[in-house]
C-alpha cells in the first residue's frame, strides 16, 4: 500500500517527493559548500514517507523545509517537512562523485505535517523547535529559489502526479538529533500558524 499525504483532510498518494538542494545561503555557508551554478533536484520515492520520527543506526541530520503538495499542476498546499539525510554516507557518496539516493531517499526518510491552503506564498516562513529550543527558521523570502521558479524548473523534467510533494530546501541550523527528541514545526503566514506537525524520535529497528 502507498503511504499518503493528508491535504486538508483528504488523503492523497505521492508517487514522488521532489526535492530542492542547497536553496538558502546562510545554510551553503553552514555546510561549506560552494553555490550551485543551477538550482539541485532529487527525488524520494513513496516509499520514503513516514509518520514516524526514527534515528537510524548512521549518524542522521534533521532539515525542516516548507513543503508544498500538487494538485493540477499547481501548488495547492503547504505543510511542514523534514527532510533527513544520513550527513556520514551523503559525504562519502559525494566525496566519490555518486548519486546520493541511499543518504537521501531511505526509507522513512521523509516526514510531513498535514497540508492546508494558502494564499500568500511570499509571506510563508516555517520555525522548527526541538525541546522546546528554537532549531531553525527561515522564509520564502530567503529562498535563492522561490516556489514559482522550482515549479517551472520541476516542470520541465518531470510529470506531475496529484498529491505529488515538493519540498523546497532548508535554511541553517541543521543538526542531529536523539532518541526521545521532540519535534516540532510550524509553517507561518503573515503571523499566523496555518499548520503545525510533531513528532518524537524513536529507534529505528534494527
Amino acid at each position: 500500500m502507498k503511504n499518503f499525504a493528508d491535504f486538508n483532510g483528504r488523503k492523497l498518494f505521492p508517487s514522488k517527493i521532489i526535492c530542492v538542494g542547497m536553496n538558502y545561503a546562510e545554510h551553503i555557508k553552514e555546510l561549506g559548500s560552494g553555490n550551485p551554478k543551477e538550482i539541485v533536484l532529487f527525488i524520494k520515492p513513496n516509499s520514503a514517507i513516514s509518520q514516524t520520527l526514527f534515528l537510524p543506526e548512521e549518524r542522521c541530520r534533521y532539515e525542516g523545509e516548507i513543503s508544498f503538495i500538487v494538485k493540477g499542476g499547481e501548488l495547492a498546499g503547504v505543510g511542514f517537512g523534514l527532510d533527513l539525510t544520513l550527513s556520514e554516507v551523503q559525504k562519502r557518496l559525494k566525496n566519490k562523485s555518486l548519486p546520493w539516493e541511499k543518504s537521501k531517499a531511505f526509507d522513512s526518510s521523509a516526514l510531513f505535517s498535514r497540508f492546508v491552503p494558502f494564499n500568500d506564498v511570499e509571506s510563508l516562513k516555517l520555525e522548527l523547535s526541538i525541546n522546546g529550543q528554537p532549531a531553525q527558521n527561515g522564509g520564502v523570502r530567503l529562498m535563492i529559489y522561490k516556489p514559482a521558479e522550482i515549479l517551472a524548473e520541476v516542470k520541465q523534467s518531470f510529470t506531475l502526479e496529484d498529491g505529488d510533494i515538493i519540498m523546497t530546501g532548508t535554511p541553517k541550523g541543521v543538526g542531529s538529533y536523539h532518541v526521545g527528541d521532540s519535534f516540532k514545526g510550524e509553517i507561518i503566514s503573515n503571523g499566523k500558524v496555518l499548520v503545525t506537525g510533531g513528532w518524537r524520535v524513536e529507534r529505528a529497528a534494527s
